[in-house]
């Protein structure tokens, strides 16, 4: 066994040499306003990427709050199904970006190395599968309550206006409507 320090050493070093990959996609956003008489009104406001900007530390804050202990630094790469694609990833962390004056979901990714075309789009799968039915189920059923009401926000999106796109992907190709050049 080698002393504590050099074992720190090797996870440092380890940790040094892992690449970044950042997935983008829209949220989805909806404020169950509340009426004059404080009830919250039966039918939510849908929000833009702008507006959800003046809500980012509280999605943040929520987003945190989701984080389990379990999962340490890895975060979400702990419940990755493709084994192949477990040895390369080391962590998968969501978060939210403003960019442009708009809110992005954003999920981060560190890996050992680049990940080919193939792996990238088993990921897209995965990362799509937290985000409708796994972690992102679970926060989008989490209010955050603000002066103005109760919001809910959701990674995912049954429309055709979905998608999760690479920065470079999303440099270079069509939003499908959430209007967004990543400059």
């Amino acid at each position: 066994m080698l002393p504590f320090f050099i074992e720190m050493e090797k996870t440092h070093m380890k940790q040094n040499d892992l690449k970044t990959l950042r997935l983008y996609s829209s949220l989805y956003p909806h404020l169950y306003r509340q009426n004059e008489y404080g009830n919250f009104e039966n039918t939510p406001e849908e929000l833009t990427a702008e507006e959800a900007c003046d809500y980012e530390a509280e999605i943040l804050a929520l987003i945190d709050r989701e984080c389990l202990p379990g999962e340490g630094d890895h975060g979400l790469a702990v419940y990755l199904d493709d084994d192949a694609l477990k040895q390369k990833i080391y962590s998968m962390k969501p978060t939210v970006e403003e960019r442009s004056g708009r809110l992005w979901g954003v999920l981060e990714v560190r890996t050992h190395g680049e990940l080919s075309p193939s792996e990238l789009e088993v990921l897209k799968s995965e990362w799509c599968g937290q985000e409708s039915d796994g972690w992102g189920e679970g926060l989008e059923q989490r209010p955050i309550r603000t002066s103005e009401g109760e919001l809910y926000v959701s990674f995912w999106s049954s429309s055709n206006n979905f998608f999760i796109k690479t920065e470079e992907e999303l440099k270079d190709g069509p939003t499908f409507g959430y209007g967004l050049s990543m400059s």
